[in-house]
């Protein structure tokens, strides 16, 4: 008899044994080796923070515990290169095949489809799955194969397939390799450094990573607040929320699995009449959405981590005021709903959902400031960072999709704090400063009397800064803006127009006349499995298509971005009438001129973030999901159907606070 094949299962953001599909694929193979690659080199830019960093620590220390109690243990490795570490695994135990679950960010993309490239000319079969989504990209399209651009239309597209998802169960046991690959030890990994372990250590108060823990919060909310989740979702104050999102982010519970259970529960309230209970439910369904479009958008476009959607945002004079963005960053705008967000964000890697969006639109809309600066301070801060659903809700807040806020929209942080935070408890909690203000004046103590500021202790501009730029002002200048950038597009179309003797529509009406690229779904390039890893392709009118070359390097050199966003450039800005239908000037253009500005992110941000849900329809990013066993969406009762690096660290003292996020839900 020959000797047993070998599989390495590569591990990734799928950190689970349950309803994981490279896992089970594997242990059908017969020799089983599970890897991780911690490669800092390849991570760039987006190098994970401090608390995702220790999240991702904990995760893996569970999922070796998990995997030896089935026969095995997880070889852990730091490379400078993914592609060598892996080539060295497989001349180490003798493999023939490598397995892994699908990433979607443009940066993981480009990797993979690389590395799958590499691996098959040195004669590996390489197998891929979906870990991460209830649909692939590749399989929603709209009627002429293109991708969708708005939310609505791509969700209810998949609302529409028929489609069976079953969730797979962990395997009985899995046979280790005779050969064995050094593994280097939890700490060798380098994804904790000495300074940050006592900070470290106040987030195992309130965070249990692993698993088998998110099955016990997914029950948890399930059985107790799913019920009530349309009434306290918008509670800045408390956990109320599912506070699923890091365990997505790791994939250490199925998505399929969340789906599943809500939507069995949706069920069994619709047959019980109980409206209130299907609203939350269709809620977070719709939740569940946001997460799915967040890949999907970055499958489709590969540059928005870069630049907005809406062409005419490029032009968008974005003020470049490190002074501001270093205020927003440690809680001193003046503005006590924002200033406690920006604290608590700091002091514990988490802020509510909500609360996100207030203090992203206050970036962008009162600041002026690039967007993609405050996507990075994110993704360097937040506990549950997380590359795409990060794109997708600081592209809603910056108007740059389609169905994204009007970016011309100024909200009140003053009424916010009002509709949010009515007693103004939360804002005590994390502004210590203003903890004797009457709720009358918490949330614009400015226009307090003195007697009043006086007898709380607050002296405005002392002890609390005052407002860093007045409503009145900060919608001037966003007028201002959009004015400019109206006028310097036309001007740049104008110019195109000239050059290329094009037709132009003469009005903004409808998403077919925005400039936006349109990306080829349906005819995406194949691999020779159904269920391998695609890559988007942008395709002309001569029927050549714009796809990432991969990038060479067989030595494991990291992966050229450099080169990758010059292609995604070009692919992006070398499309015919037939890719992109143009744009024509805006009414509201004014007679102003400004020089186009150059976006950059600051030395010391540089790392994106994690989750972002917009105001009134924007992603939610605390949802999780599962999938049904008979149909996602066939599951109908009767005629029921859906409707539906050093932190920066110039905190002033009083910043610095304790950790305070609950252990437990209040009851």
């Amino acid at each position: 008899m020959g000797s047993p094949s070998k599989t390495i299962i590569w591990f990734r953001r799928d950190l689970r044994i349950e309803d994981n599909p490279a896992l089970a694929e594997a242990a059908r193979d017969g020799c089983v080796l599970p890897v991780y690659i911690w490669c800092p080199k390849e991570e760039g830019q987006f190098y994970p923070g401090r608390v995702s960093r220790w999240w991702l620590k904990q995760s893996l220390c569970h999922l070796d515990q998990s995997l030896r109690s089935l026969g095995v243990s997880l070889v852990l490795i730091r490379a400078e290169s993914t592609l060598a570490a892996l080539l060295h695994c497989i001349s180490t135990i003798g493999a023939t095949r490598i397995v892994y679950n699908h990433l979607y960010d443009p940066v993981s993309l480009v990797r993979d489809h690389n590395i799958k490239q590499q691996l098959v000319e040195h004669g590996i079969c390489v197998s891929s799955f979906n870990g991460d989504l209830l649909y692939e990209p590749w399989e929603v399209y709209d009627e002429k194969g293109y991708a969708f651009i708005t939310f609505n239309a791509f969700w209810d597209k998949c609302k529409s397939i028929a489609s069976e998802v079953t969730s797979l169960l962990p395997p009985w046991r899995l046979v280790p390799s005779t050969e064995t690959v050094e593994s280097c030890s939890i700490e060798e990994l380098g994804l904790e450094n000495e300074l940050e372990k006592s900070s470290n250590a106040l987030l195992g108060r309130g965070w249990s990573p692993g698993w088998s823990n998110a099955d016990k919060v997914l029950s948890e909310f399930v059985g107790q607040h799913l019920l009530n989740y349309s009434k306290n979702r918008l509670k800045v104050e408390g956990n109320l929320t599912s506070l699923l999102s890091p365990y997505l982010h790791f994939g250490e519970v199925s998505i399929r699995k969340v789906f599943q259970c809500v939507r069995m529960k949706q069920i069994q309230w619709a047959r019980e009449g109980n409206s209130d209970a299907e609203e939350s439910t269709n809620l977070f369904l719709r939740a569940i959405g946001f997460r799915e479009y967040s890949r999907y958008l970055c499958f489709s476009f590969p540059f928005t981590h870069e630049r907005s959607l809406m062409g005419h945002l490029r032009h968008f004079p974005w003020r470049i005021d490190q002074g501001d963005f270093k205020a927003w960053r440690q809680g001193r705008t003046g503005y006590p709903l924002v200033d406690a967000g920006m604290r608590e964000l700091w002091a514990t890697g988490w802020i509510h959902n909500k609360i996100r969006v207030i203090v992203s639109s206050f970036f962008v809309k009162f600041l002026l400031l690039p967007w993609t600066w405050g996507m990075k301070y994110f993704w360097h801060t937040l506990l549950d960072a997380d590359l795409e659903s990060d794109i997708l809700g600081w592209q809603y807040i910056s108007g740059g999709l389609p169905d994204g806020h009007e970016l011309g929209r100024l909200d009140s942080p003053q009424v916010q704090g009002c509709n949010f935070d009515p007693e103004g408890e939360y804002v005590r909690q994390w502004l210590p400063e203003l903890a004797r203000m009457p709720t009358q004046w918490i949330h614009h103590p400015w226009d307090a009397p003195n007697s009043v500021l006086k007898a709380a202790g607050v002296e405005i501009g002392f002890n609390y800064p005052k407002p860093i730029v007045e409503m009145t002002l900060a919608q001037e200048r966003l007028a201002d803006a959009l004015s400019m950038m109206w006028e310097t597009d036309g001007a740049s179309r104008a110019t195109k127009l000239n050059e290329k003797d094009e037709v132009v529509a003469d009005n903004l009406n409808g998403v077919e006349n925005m400039n936006i690229p349109r990306v080829i779904i349906k005819k995406v390039s194949c691999s020779s499995s159904s269920h391998d890893q695609r890559v988007p392709m942008m395709q002309n009118s001569k029927g050549t298509s714009n796809q990432p070359k991969a990038l060479k390097s067989l030595d494991g050199e990291r992966c050229d971005r450099d080169n990758l966003r010059d292609h995604i450039y070009k692919a992006e800005t070398s499309r015919t009438d037939e890719d992109l239908c143009s744009t024509a000037e805006s009414p509201v253009v004014r007679k102003r001129s400004i020089s186009e500005t150059q976006y950059y992110v600051p030395p010391s941000c540089s790392s994106p973030n994690r989750e972002l849900l917009g105001e009134s329809e924007t992603p939610s990013l605390h949802a999780p999901i599962e999938s049904p066993p008979i149909g996602l969406w066939q599951m109908q009762l009767n005629t029921d159907q859906i409707q539906t690096k050093k932190e920066e660290s110039e905190v002033d003292s009083h910043v610095d606070l304790e950790y305070r996020r609950p252990c437990k839900r209040p009851t």
